[in-house]
């Protein structure tokens, strides 16, 4: 009987190692930090997609969700100009518009082309999406970017904050804590654009 009972708490001790080992495994896999899910990829990441403005080519949904929303923020922008709205951003843009405007929009194009690089690679986009434009202090100082037709002030950054988010709802981001994110990345870059 006192071997059967040796064996018993023997094979009880084995048991509860092996329990206490599988449990600890999972133990690590639960308290292991998870990585935060970027922004980036939060507005559709790194997944191919069809690219609606290049027929036959493809694009990151991370970087078709940007430029889709910088899009609609400059047509915003643009039609300040046309109607001359109250309070209209179309003076900070003034060379840009100018040219478009009469009918030439490499510009347009290219300002298009830098904000969704910016925003891309500095919320998640890694790699595949790089800036290389100018620091924010330079873009947005016309006396060192000739592109910029004037300093912006708190108000006007407002404005374009607002736009933002109006042409995020123009694009079908509508969620309002993904929102919150975007501006929350705008309102870190307040500083240093505003400059009036």
């Amino acid at each position: 009987m006192k071997n059967l009972s040796k064996l018993a708490y023997l094979a009880l001790f084995i048991a509860s190692g092996t329990f206490v080992t599988s449990c600890s495994d999972d133990d690590n896999a639960v308290d292991a930090p998870m990585e935060p899910t970027s922004l980036y990829a939060k507005l559709g990441g790194t997944t191919k997609v069809a690219d609606p403005n290049n027929p036959g080519q493809m694009i990151e949904q991370g970087r078709l969700s940007y430029r889709s929303v910088v899009d609609s923020t400059i047509t915003l922008i643009v039609s300040d100009a046309i109607t001359d709205a109250p309070g209209n951003l179309s003076a900070h843009f003034a060379p840009v518009l100018s040219e478009a405007l009469s009918g030439n929009t490499t510009n347009v194009a290219i300002l298009s082309k830098n904000l969704t690089d910016f925003f891309s690679a500095n919320t998640g986009g890694g790699a595949t999406n790089t800036y290389s434009g100018l620091n924010m202090v330079k873009t947005h100082d016309p006396a060192q970017n000739p592109r910029m037709g004037k300093k912006i002030n708190d108000t006007e950054y407002d404005k374009f904050i607002g736009y933002i988010g109006q042409s995020a709802g123009l694009n079908g981001v509508t969620d309002p804590m993904l929102i919150g994110e975007v501006v929350d990345v705008l309102e870190s870059l307040r500083a240093p654009i505003v400059q009036e």
